[in-house]
């Protein structure tokens, strides 16, 4: 599948699926909750795959809508959805989705169309549907197959899971954790592109389902480990404790072996581009930019950069040494939004506050390549702030921890 795409979809294909987008706009979430309600209960291997928590939240179901609103609306283009089906194969490739999976959603999908439509949606609607599906299913399969091929074949890459030990544990904050791990067949690790995360296969007991996990890596591409920095999800809103991070908080310890899947994402430090970069963090979103200012620090010493880290106050303030030591290389500044007296006494931070586009425009160049990760607030003010300085597109990268969000 290229940018140039081929369109297999016949004229009145995709004339029919176009006439579902105002239904898809308004039923979208109804059809995607209906849908996973009925797969798990016929299917309840595949809680192995999916993040239940999300799924309780609504997350998992929105996240789903949203992709076949966004597959209904470019059917005739499908060329413009290729970079969300990398991204999102990117994932699959993390958590092993096979192609014998594709079927089944497929099937439960059509479904549950019918259950929630009724009578609206016709026989020619379920029809093209599924012409639609499988088009977008070959596509995803084709995508990963070529992923999974790559990371077989580089050196000390593997697929599936391989086991590793947590040689080291270190608590780096109130909430943020440090798992330093190493192969347990002693053998090599593989590179990985700073900005990319490693997928943990949660073993715990009295879980009636493993939980899959999504962890950034934190350290640099270029050590004899691997790094991951986990913050303890404590439940908000009504909802509970993140099941994985508490686990891993409490339970794990220096010793323990832990399934692992080789480093994967599309989020990741261009280091063909000699463009200053501009680091933003807020909270735990730090991890993946710090493997990155490691890596740009090794791979291009004369590269101008700029990191900024935004925290509550210095008892969340993770990783602070590394992030300091970060001074001698790049223009490195720390916002505490609600700073203790020992942090102000301590002179632990740079600005009292959140960062605004005002700031930036003082601070930073326009010119530059532009990195975030953090909160979906903090998430949200940034791409904003950008978007209204009229940074191009091609130089706003983020990631989003959690099911893709619409920023």
């Amino acid at each position: 599948m290229s940018q140039q795409v081929e369109q297999p979809l016949d004229e009145q294909t995709i004339a029919t699926i176009k006439s579902t987008v105002p239904v898809l706009e308004e039923h979208g979430e109804a059809i995607t909750s209906h849908f996973y309600k009925r797969l798990f209960e016929d299917h309840p291997e595949l809680k192995n795959i999916f993040n239940q928590t999300h799924q309780k939240a609504g997350e998992q179901p929105r996240a789903l809508a949203n992709a076949v609103y966004a597959a209904a609306l470019h059917i005739d283009n499908l060329g413009a959805i290729l970079p969300r089906v990398k991204q999102i194969a990117e994932k699959h490739r993390s958590l092993n989705v096979k192609p014998e999976h594709y079927p089944i959603v497929g099937e439960y999908l059509l479904t549950a169309i019918k259950d929630v439509l009724g009578d609206a949606a016709t026989d020619d609607i379920i029809n093209a549907w599924a012409d639609a599906y499988g088009v977008i299913a070959d596509a995803f399969i084709s995508v990963e197959k070529n992923m999974y091929k790559e990371t077989a074949e580089q050196p000390g890459g593997w697929v599936g899971y391989r086991e590793f030990k947590v040689m080291q544990k270190v608590e780096e904050s109130d909430e943020i954790t440090s798992f330093y791990l190493s192969p347990v067949d002693g053998k090599e690790l593989p590179t990985f592109k700073p900005g990319q995360y490693l997928t943990i296969k949660a073993e715990i007991e009295g879980e009636e389902h493993d939980h899959l996990r999504q962890y950034s890596l934190s350290d640099s591409p270029f050590e004899d480990h691997f790094r991951i920095s986990v913050k303890r999800e404590d439940g908000q809103n009504g909802l509970p404790d993140g099941i994985v991070s508490n686990w891993l908080h409490q339970c794990v310890a220096e010793g323990d072996v832990l399934p692992i899947s080789a480093p994967a994402g599309d989020f990741y430090l261009e280091t063909e581009s000699d463009r200053p970069a501009v680091f933003l963090s807020g909270g735990v979103g730090l991890t993946p930019l710090l493997s990155m200012w490691k890596t740009m620090q090794k791979q291009q010493p004369e590269r101008k950069g700029y990191f900024i880290h935004a925290v509550r106050n210095g008892r969340v303030h993770a990783l602070e040494n590394e992030m300091a030591a970060a001074k001698d290389h790049l223009d490195t500044k720390f916002f505490y939004e609600n700073p203790t007296e020992k942090d102000i006494d301590e002179e632990r931070f740079d600005v009292e506050g959140r960062v605004s586009l005002e700031w930036l425009k003082q601070q930073v160049p326009r010119e530059a390549d532009f990195y975030f990760c953090g909160p979906e607030g903090f998430m949200k003010a940034v791409i904003g702030s950008l978007r209204e300085w009229d940074v191009p597109e091609d130089r706003i990268r983020y990631e989003f921890f959690g099911t893709q969000g619409e920023l």
